[in-house]
């Protein structure tokens, strides 16, 4: 028997304006990304951005719509080796969450600029997070 599901419903904070027009013209990862790239804030939530100009990095998080939310596995490009989605940063997955974190450049109004994120164009906003070296960074 399957078990029953929780449903939810994530709202867009705002839209992800960036250089990268397709899956294909996007860097594997954003770190390896220098592009300034423009997260647009929706005016319902601009008083959320108080103060975030007091984080260096952020992170950021978007919903990967242009995804195969059916995708199981995947082979990621360094390995060549199937694995499942889980074991992986493949886009293509049940819920295509992207993570990021970014370098904070400046807020003009109700917009961040940012380096290091690898969203295409007109990704929907999930949320934006402090980064903290000492709380999101394992040591190993």
């Amino acid at each position: 028997m399957t078990p029953a599901r929780n449903s939810f419903v994530v709202t867009p904070i705002g839209i992800i304006h960036s250089p990268f027009l397709t899956r294909e013209g996007a860097p594997r990862q954003g770190r390896f990304s220098d592009a300034l790239v423009t997260l647009e804030i929706l005016p319902e939530f601009i008083e959320g951005l108080q103060d975030v100009e007091q984080q260096p990095h952020l992170i950021v998080l978007y919903w990967l719509d242009q995804s195969n939310q059916a995708a199981l596995k995947a082979t990621p490009p360094h390995t060549g080796i199937e694995h499942g989605v889980f074991a992986t940063r493949s886009p293509d997955r049940p819920n295509p969450i992207g993570i990021g974190v970014v370098d904070f450049v400046r807020r003009e109004g109700n917009r961040l600029f940012v380096r290091g994120l690898d969203a295409l164009d007109g990704t929907p906003l999930v949320d934006i997070k402090p980064y903290s070296a000492a709380i999101d960074s394992v040591k190993e």
